[in-house]
């Protein structure tokens, strides 16, 4: 069995404790539902907030969601210069690593609200990047 990586990303309506949570775990659905994620194959998951969401940690949502077997981690995001266009406002990332036998190409990444420009900015280096690769 191999550890893959799962990412994904959203964005917080406010910056609440309840927003934080509610988007967060909105998103660990998600990504839990097109992976096929089993709690006890979950090795390590890291949450990360843009500086300007600081009213809770992100990782209470997977708590809620029984993962209190699963190491978790958070952190800010880089806070780089702006204007950036790959900057995305209120935004929580994660990132699972995950024991599984499938194969990387095989895994879902998810990217919901405000985040889908992550997505977008994504598709776009794939497109112009020599030999990078369709997912």
């Amino acid at each position: 069995m191999s550890v893959r990586g799962i990412r994904g990303a959203t964005t917080a309506a406010l910056n609440e404790s309840h927003a934080i949570v509610e988007a967060t775990e909105e998103l660990l659905r998600e990504l839990i539902v097109l992976n096929g994620v089993d709690v006890e194959e979950v090795a390590f998951a890291y949450f990360t907030t843009t500086p300007d969401l600081d009213a809770e940690f992100p990782a209470l949502a997977a708590r809620r969601l029984g993962w209190v077997d699963v190491p978790l981690l958070c952190g800010h995001d880089l806070a780089v210069q702006q204007p950036n266009p790959r900057g995305v406002p209120m935004c929580v990332r994660i990132l699972l690593l995950y024991n599984t036998d499938r194969k990387q190409r095989d895994m879902r990444h998810a990217y919901l609200r405000g985040a889908q420009a992550i997505k977008a900015d994504l598709d776009q280096m794939r497109i112009t990047l020599p030999g990078a690769r369709n997912q």
